[in-house]
């Protein structure tokens, strides 16, 4: 198994929440208690345990995720530079399993967590932070290198920032620079242009998609980027925080254009995993794949720097192409350090070119959140990568990050699946949907 399986947010079982049933209804069961336990607002105040206030000397604690990854080198090559930056702080690295760490986040925050701890920007940040279970770093900001974009996505909904940034990977439209140019294929811009590409691609005895949503989560890329070209980022936000209706005009226009690209995408899709579907890309038997980064797993080492990407096209001139999915990882604070002026030191850091550069070693699909960071030992494909991103002025998540875990799950997934297998039946797909959601979104 690739060491970056684990890093992937729509990963059914190794990353986040798993969206494997069984095990993504503990955490969503345990995301829904936390609603019912009002006296933890009061975790948020300023005792920082006798901490000094100015120079953050003392111990902070740091819970990780990684134990066991190349990432765990990383984390500890981070403290100890941070200790030789900072003297007269000290940082104890507590590490735990990737899975039960996000299996039991909710413990974890309501007992004795980490001053600072690793976690996800967006959807699943702002959830804790309504909470007031997770810290205000408002005064870490601004960090030297971070681009706007990336404070958007660490802000929780009254305005202030609990998250700071450090890596993340984006979705794009993949494909072979040699099948383009021996075929003379043009990037598309808009979505006629693909429409264009995808009839000459069939043409030529090609698939134009490669497509696959065997575990469930694949098509939550193409629905994402459909409806931010479509709706704008917002809306779509909104749409997954549970604030705009399934069943109105808006979403309904998405699956009408889904509709009809699902002609250009592989079919069968339902019974044909990821990892299968990018072969189809490798072999040259499908011209393009709507996917993460992560593919490149997929591609032997051989053939990668022939891999490249686009952002997928305009569809409204007025919405522009401007919003993309790019899940951040990164870190918050707990609502009540035991050393909170060390704990935001520490943050600051690890936003930092120092220790962004120090990650941007591990290798594809890694890419560092601050653009400051070194590049030379970037692939080709990376450089891309933050090329695309330092473009975008709207970061989204990802579907199974922008929105609640049991939604995602237990209705999206499902809802998915029944569309593809049924696109003819959208309407009552959009209003099941909306029944569902209306149950769930309800604190």
């Amino acid at each position: 198994m690739s060491r970056w399986l684990r890093h992937r947010s729509p990963s059914p079982s190794e990353v986040g929440f798993p969206l494997g049933r069984r095990a993504l209804l503990r955490g969503a069961g345990a995301m829904g208690a936390l609603a019912a336990v009002p006296t933890l607002a009061a975790c948020g105040d300023d005792d920082d345990g006798g901490a000094d206030e100015g120079s953050g000397a003392g111990e902070v604690t740091f819970g990780s995720n990684e134990v066991g990854s190349t990432f765990a080198k990383q984390r500890k090559a981070a403290v100890d530079d941070f200790q030789s930056k900072n003297s007269g702080i000290t940082v104890k690295l507590n590490e735990i399993d990737h899975n039960s760490f996000q299996e039991n986040i909710n413990n974890y925050l309501q007992g004795n967590p980490d001053d600072v701890f690793s976690w996800f920007a967006g959807y699943r940040m702002q959830f804790f932070a309504r909470r007031k279970l997770i810290g205000d770093v408002s005064d870490v900001w601004p960090l030297e290198g971070v681009s706007d974009a990336f404070k958007t996505a660490s802000t929780g909904e009254d305005g202030k920032q609990y998250f700071v940034p450090q890596s993340y990977y984006p979705w794009a439209v993949f494909y072979r620079k040699s099948l383009f140019a021996e075929r003379n294929y043009a990037i598309p811009k808009t979505l006629d242009e693909l429409y264009a590409l995808a009839d000459k691609m069939k043409k030529d005895g090609l698939t134009p998609f490669a497509f696959a949503d065997k575990d469930g989560w694949p098509a939550m890329g193409t629905f994402d980027i459909l409806n931010m070209r479509i709706n704008g980022y917002q809306f779509h936000i909104d749409l997954m925080a549970g604030k705009k209706s399934w069943e109105g005009a808006e979403v309904k226009k998405v699956f009408q254009t889904w509709k009809t690209l699902l002609e250009y995408h592989q079919p069968d899709s339902l019974g044909r995993t990821w990892q299968e579907a990018a072969q189809g890309l490798h072999q040259k038997k499908s011209g393009m794949y709507m996917f993460g980064t992560f593919i490149i797993d997929q591609i032997p080492q051989a053939d990668r720097e022939d891999i490249d990407l686009f952002n997928f096209p305009e569809i409204d001139s007025k919405i522009g192409a401007s919003a993309i999915d790019a899940p951040i990882d990164g870190f918050c604070m707990a609502a009540k350090p035991k050393n909170k002026a060390g704990a935001k030191k520490f943050l600051k850091y690890l936003a930092s070119t120092d220790a962004s550069q120090q990650a941007s070693n591990l290798g594809e699909p890694f890419i560092a959140s601050n653009s400051k960071a070194d590049t030379a030992k970037y692939t080709t494909l990376q450089k891309k990568s933050a090329e695309l991103v330092s473009q975008a002025k709207n970061i989204a998540q990802f579907l199974d990050r922008d929105t609640r875990p049991d939604f995602a799950s237990t209705v999206m997934i499902p809802a998915l699946q029944e569309f593809i297998k049924s696109p003819g039946n959208a309407d009552s797909i959009l209003k099941s949907i909306e029944s569902q959601k209306k149950t769930i979104f309800v604190d």
